[in-house]
């Protein structure tokens, strides 16, 4: 089965249309089957209070205009979703809120996506399973009872899903990544797991395949020294070349199990057992 490689660009465009872009083609060039963006209604997502407190940003000195600074109009969807199409790119938004989740749902998207923060919400997850679209969801900062409540709605709407193991910490430290927890979710659940990763490297990221993640979730930026939360725990475009390459030789590699003596096999081993 082919992986599902989802270059995550979230808010690393820094509200720069012209950034999108050019990590939209990074990810194309890259061999991703599909990027992500990050969708938030400022206020249903945060407090008043919040939004009137100091930060410096960009865009100015409150949290308002930071966060606005970071949000793309219907407008600049409008031309991601044609420069998608144009690029034969799959591309969806992770939606923070019911609100952005009716504003994604108006695009004609492939799949949909459940942030780790969103998969507590049940009065959220229903409205996305309403909408039958196959729907990858993060399973990170949950407890197993979250998963679980998750899981239910979809089936209870014969929504297709695939979990994704996420442990949500910036950058994930490998003692922390517990990668045998996509096995876990696979034997209770009985569906495909991928693996959403926020971790420094790619080795993480190989492993998950190895151990048969079905998807796969990296943060991508241009460069981790730019301005962002999200930019150091992100991959740069000759590490998601990398990591894309090597996805498809692990999962080549992995095979179906069933040993096998190969006929080029044979013509070593007669060479090699002559004595024998």
């Amino acid at each position: 089965m082919k992986v599902k490689i989802i270059a995550e660009i979230g808010i690393n465009h820094n509200g720069d249309l012209d950034i999108a872009k050019k990590l939209i083609d990074v990810a194309k060039n890259a061999g991703c089957d599909a990027v992500k963006f990050q969708k938030r209604d400022i206020n249903s997502v945060y407090s008043q209070e919040f939004l009137d407190s100091f930060r410096e940003s960009p865009w100015g000195k409150t949290q308002r205009e930071q966060k606005e600074g970071l949000e793309f109009s219907k407008s600049e969807y409008d031309e991601i979703d044609l420069y998608c199409k144009t690029k034969e790119i799959e591309w969806t938004a992770s939606a923070w809120d019911s609100k952005s989740q009716e504003f994604v749902s108006k695009y004609d998207l492939v799949f949909n996506k459940v942030a780790s923060p969103m998969i507590v919400d049940l009065d959220f997850l229903e409205k996305v399973a309403s909408e039958g679209k196959y729907t990858y969801i993060s399973t990170g900062m949950t407890e197993m009872q979250d998963i679980e409540n998750a899981v239910n709605i979809f089936k209870n709407k014969s929504c297709g899903f695939e979990l994704m193991h996420c442990v949500s910490t910036y950058p994930l430290l490998p003692v922390n990544a517990n990668l045998k927890v996509i096995e876990t979710l696979r034997n209770k659940f009985g569906c495909n797991v991928g693996y959403s990763g926020h971790e420094s490297g790619l080795a993480i990221s190989y492993a998950a395949v190895a151990l048969g993640a079905t998807s796969l979730e990296r943060h991508l930026t241009l460069d981790r020294s730019m301005y962002g939360s999200d930019q150091a725990a992100s991959i740069e475009p000759l590490g998601l070349t990398q990591l894309v390459g090597a996805v498809r030789i692990i999962e080549e590699a992995i095979g179906d199990g069933t040993k096998r003596f190969l006929d080029d096999e044979r013509i070593i081993a007669k060479n090699l057992r002559q004595h024998l």
